[in-house]
């Protein structure tokens, strides 16, 4: 039976594995770490009695269910899809919080409707000439925010793009490809209101998100022994420190010099970031494709306050990076999940930005105390966290820079066969795009084994 390796066991990895058990493979899904998920993260918090009940996510929270991927895998694996309270998006720029209109896609509005509580009137006049100004197409891939401030202005882009963006992948609109961060909007140069609205009326109604009982790494770990129990092998804490090829398999090597092991593989799939994909790509394909996606690093503050503490209606909220500010996206956990009301009250807030990240570098009670002080003077709230989380994701959410998606396609093109490489890296960030991405992968791979 042909065997393939998959390295990384995040959602994409775990994904691909899952596809390919689904066929009869004999897959081994590697990490380097010695748990599997990834940024799906899901653990009690110590401290405050009521809390070992309640899934705390350390990463990724939800997932969209309007992209079926994750939904479709999850109920694949056993898993009901669960869905958080809905409420209208916020966003605090120009000193206030602002409700965000609906029918928006990453802050884009579909309409003028609602857009006069979010811009001044000399913003909301320069939005509207969107509907009026000509199609003037930019050449190849532009950044988002050139193409949001060409058609709309620069306070839709301030107040509305910017966050949004900034809360998904931790990056400014400025330096993202429309292509590959912001595919929704078209093609660029066109009217941005008309594009959104032809593109969202289906979208009215129903739930946006979703995630499992017992939170997303839950869900990783369902994937995983659903992998398992199809004969497939979950592998942690094995670094692959190498990978060459041996007539028509693939030679990956495990471990620190001086003891190196090497596993013979039909076909091997690359389910990692890019830094540690280029360096086991180095020889397998020329520098000018290898995989050279930046990298922003983030981390989530988990903060915790006495039962009963009045918090804000609402999810929560996002913050503009022109507010100055040192967390960039606020959830009130228990409004969004329906925490029982005598469950202490828990809220996370998001902090990092690409090119902007030291704040990152205060120690953890540091940084704890400067997000709660940051949140208080956002939302009023006075109390004092009775406790408090950090975790951080290094060199976590990629940065799609514009022609991002070409450059995917010229390293996919000079891959050799039995080589893949999926995960956001290349094809999105969130939940449903990963899941896409493996098992895209894993088709490659059982396309060229027979499978």
């Amino acid at each position: 039976m042909a065997r393939v390796a998959v390295l990384g066991a995040g959602i994409a990895g775990l994904a691909a594995g899952y596809a390919l058990a689904e066929v009869g493979l004999a897959v081994t899904v590697y990490d380097r770490a010695d748990r599997i998920g990834g940024k799906l993260r899901t653990t009690p918090m110590d401290g405050p009695e009521g809390l070992a009940d309640i899934a705390l996510e350390e990463g990724a929270d939800a997932f969209l269910v309007r992209q079926p991927e994750a939904a479709a895998l999850a109920r694949a694996v056993g898993l009901t899809v669960v869905h958080p309270e809905t409420g209208a998006a916020q966003v605090f720029s120009a000193g206030k919080l602002r409700t965000l209109p609906a029918g928006t896609v990453l802050g884009v509005p579909g309409s003028l409707r609602g857009l006069g509580g979010v811009l001044s009137a000399r913003g909301f006049v320069r939005a509207a000439l969107d509907l009026v100004l000509p199609a003037v197409p930019f050449a190849g891939d532009p950044a988002v925010g050139a193409l949001v401030r060409r058609r709309l202005g620069a306070q839709v882009l301030d107040r509305m793009v910017d966050p949004l963006l900034g809360g998904v992948y931790a990056g400014a609109a400025d330096q993202l490809s429309v292509a590959a961060a912001a595919p929704a909007l078209g093609s660029p140069g066109r009217s941005l209101i008309r594009t959104v609205a032809a593109r969202t009326p289906a979208a009215a109604g129903g739930p946006v998100f979703g995630s499992v009982p017992g939170g997303t790494g839950a869900f990783a770990g369902a994937v995983a022994a659903a992998i398992e129990a199809r004969g497939g092998v979950l592998a942690t804490g094995h670094a692959a420190t190498g990978l060459s090829a041996e007539g028509t398999l693939w030679s990956v090597a495990f471990g620190a010099a001086g003891r190196k092991r090497r596993e013979l593989f039909d076909a091997v799939i690359l389910a990692l970031p890019a830094p540690p994909a280029a360096r086991l790509l180095d020889q397998q394909v020329p520098a000018a494709v290898a995989p050279t996606t930046p990298y922003a690093s983030v981390a989530i503050v988990t903060l915790v306050y006495p039962v009963g503490m009045p918090v804000p209606e609402g999810n929560g909220f996002l913050v503009a990076a022109s507010a100055g500010r040192v967390v960039k996206a606020v959830t009130f956990v228990g409004n969004k999940w329906r925490h029982p009301a005598s469950a202490p009250v828990v809220l996370r807030a998001s902090v990092g930005r690409y090119g902007d990240e030291s704040e990152l570098q205060r120690p953890d009670v540091e940084l704890a105390g400067v997000v709660a002080a940051d949140v208080a003077s956002l939302t009023g709230i006075s109390s004092r966290p009775i406790a408090s989380r950090v975790s951080r994701w290094g060199g976590a959410l990629p940065q799609y820079r514009p022609g991002h998606l070409d450059h995917v396609a010229g390293l996919r093109a000079a891959l050799p066969a039995g080589l893949v490489v999926c995960g956001a890296a290349y094809d999105g960030v969130g939940i449903p795009a990963c899941v896409r991405s493996g098992t895209a992968a894993a088709r490659v791979v059982a396309g060229h084994l027979g499978g």
